[in-house]
């Protein structure tokens, strides 16, 4: 989209001056006053026409290095600037939302003076965002004016980009005591304890375990810890539950309760995908997140970086299946 913002004041000036001086050598029968005059009057159409041209033959394309980042990283935002040769001077202004980081709190603007007409020029800028979600970067706005800055065309020369921004992952260490009780679906190396006891399994101690349920047996003939944990028939996996209702958290921005409650249910997912649990990811209402297509931590990053708060006054709480464990992260 792109209009004529019209004459600058300095070519309106030369403008008004270049008419009246025609008009004074009509009275005054002076014609080469009004060849100055028609001169002066000339030169700011020749200016639109100049501005015009630029508008026309110059582009600009966005490069967001890089497009998906943790909260707090840095990101640079890369204009290329290509074209035929610059007749005057391009004034470009980016629009960037608070969100994303902008340094300054001001929208990043640049001023071309020089183009050539092979490498264009290239033009960067900073962001570190603060708050997840998918920001739009842009669209970047353009000003052309002619040498003498008579005139003045602008344009939007370049759409928005999206920049995904995450949520934080915090590490966690351990798992809940009902999912250590039941890994025998993880994959997780299990042992049988001994004769007789074919409805008992051993596996590795780790950290968190209660000493009581050290099989000292087993330790002696694996020649390291071993705790006991009777086996289970089958295992559904963990559906960790996200309330997002507004009314139930306090703040706004990076630190509201809402941010902490995101970045802990994608530390949970994170933490039970990297140790081999299916999870499934929901909110308050029993929605699914990042959908039934889509699988792994990427993807649900991904849907929690877009997570909005709901209006939802109530927690209906989810309809879970059959041997399936529940992380609910709640508001207040």
């Amino acid at each position: 989209m792109s209009r004529f913002s019209g004459l600058t004041t300095r070519g309106r000036c030369l403008l008004a001056g270049g008419a009246a001086t025609a008009a004074c050598s009509v009275v005054l029968d002076e014609r080469d006053l009004l060849r100055i005059g028609a001169f002066v009057a000339l030169l700011p159409v020749l200016a639109v026409l100049l501005a015009a041209r630029t508008r026309r033959t110059v582009a600009v394309t966005r490069e967001l290095t890089p497009g998906r980042l943790s909260v707090g990283g840095a990101v640079e935002v890369g204009l290329h600037v290509h074209g035929s040769a610059l007749v005057g001077s391009l004034r470009l202004v980016d629009t960037v939302p608070d969100a994303a980081g902008p340094q300054a709190g001001a929208p990043p603007g640049f001023t071309v003076h020089r183009l050539s007409g092979r490498g264009g020029a290239h033009l960067s800028y900073p962001l570190r965002p603060l708050l997840r979600g998918v920001h739009a970067i842009g669209p970047l706005h353009a000003g052309a004016t002619d040498p003498l800055a008579l005139a003045e065309f602008e344009r939007t020369i370049a759409e928005p980009d999206r920049l995904i921004v995450l949520p934080r992952v915090f590490t966690l260490n351990g798992l809940p005591a009902a999912l250590g009780a039941g890994e025998g679906t993880s994959g997780a190396a299990l042992a049988h304890q001994g004769q007789g006891s074919s409805d008992v399994l051993v596996r590795p101690y780790r950290q968190g375990d209660e000493l009581r349920r050290v099989h000292w047996r087993s330790t002696a003939r694996h020649d390291e810890l071993m705790v006991r944990l009777e086996e289970r028939p089958w295992r559904a996996g963990t559906t960790v539950l996200v309330d997002r209702r507004d009314a139930a958290h306090r703040g706004r921005g990076a630190d509201s309760s809402l941010e902490f409650a995101v970045s802990m249910a994608a530390s949970i997912c994170a933490h039970l995908i990297g140790r081999g649990e299916p999870v499934r990811l929901i909110t308050e209402d029993g929605t699914p997140l990042p959908g039934p297509d889509a699988a792994g931590i990427e993807a649900v990053l991904d849907a929690l970086a877009g997570l909005r708060p709901s209006a939802r006054a109530a927690l209906t709480g989810p309809d879970l299946p059959s041997g399936t464990d529940l992380i609910a992260v709640l508001g207040a």
